[in-house]
């Protein structure tokens, strides 16, 4: 459970399930080797990977390559079934920033093995949440400015308005496979320059009107007694 600033206090944020879309953006695709999708690509990462801002991302030991894919995230306020694209937004109660952090190695070798990646994405840290919680009748996310930079290094920069499949498609496509239940994290997707981490890096990921998201990244050895 992380706790966001949220209109006038604050809102916990303790999903039964954080649900993310691949492939979201046609470059990023393209850059991971892969054709852009015809429906929404999705799969699942754990309540357990969540944090909050300024905490620490942890590199686990397992893996050789983590890495960085920042994304607008949909707070679902409503329990919902089969919804409409057109009353898709009535399900909605605000949006956050997510960072949908990859163990790239263990993705590729699952791929080629043709086994599920739930692995790759499923670590504790890896899916910090923040800085806060914007009502969704304070803020069009239609086209907004997203990026992501390590140590100041400017790594992604895109608008939301290319995504390829929009925030009511997802939710219909989304809600016709699964229940959403309130408290539902809907993270829409990465744009291209998604790149690894090291320990001892700083990250900076924002989404205009928004706000910033800071973490610190820690490899597993260096907290281990």
């Amino acid at each position: 459970m992380v706790r966001l600033p949220y209109i006038d206090g604050f809102y916990e944020v303790k999903p039964s399930k954080i649900i993310c879309l691949g492939r979201n953006y046609a470059k990023h695709a393209k850059e991971l080797g892969h054709e852009v999708p015809k429906e929404p690509v999705i799969f699942l990462k754990p309540p357990s990977s969540l944090i909050g801002p300024k905490e620490a991302i942890i590199l686990p030991r397992i893996s050789k390559r983590v890495d960085h894919e920042v994304e607008l995230a949909v707070i679902i306020g409503k329990r919902g079934r089969r919804i409409s694209r057109e009353r898709a937004m009535e399900y909605v109660l605000g949006y956050t920033i997510l960072l949908d952090i990859t163990a790239r190695d263990l993705q590729w070798e699952a791929k080629r093995k043709g086994l599920p990646w739930t692995v790759a994405k499923g670590f504790d840290t890896f899916a910090p949440v923040g800085p806060r919680l914007v009502d969704k009748r304070e803020l069009d996310v239609s086209d907004l400015e997203l990026g992501l930079k390590v140590n100041g290094e400017l790594r992604q920069l895109a608008r939301t308005s290319e995504m390829i499949f929009k925030i009511p498609e997802i939710i219909e496509y989304i809600s016709s496979v699964m229940t959403l239940e309130a408290g539902d994290i809907i993270a829409t997707g990465t744009p291209a320059g998604v790149g690894p981490l090291r320990h001892g890096d700083e990250i900076e990921a924002w989404i205009e009107g928004i706000g910033k998201l800071e973490e610190d990244v820690l490899a597993e050895e260096s907290i281990l007694c």
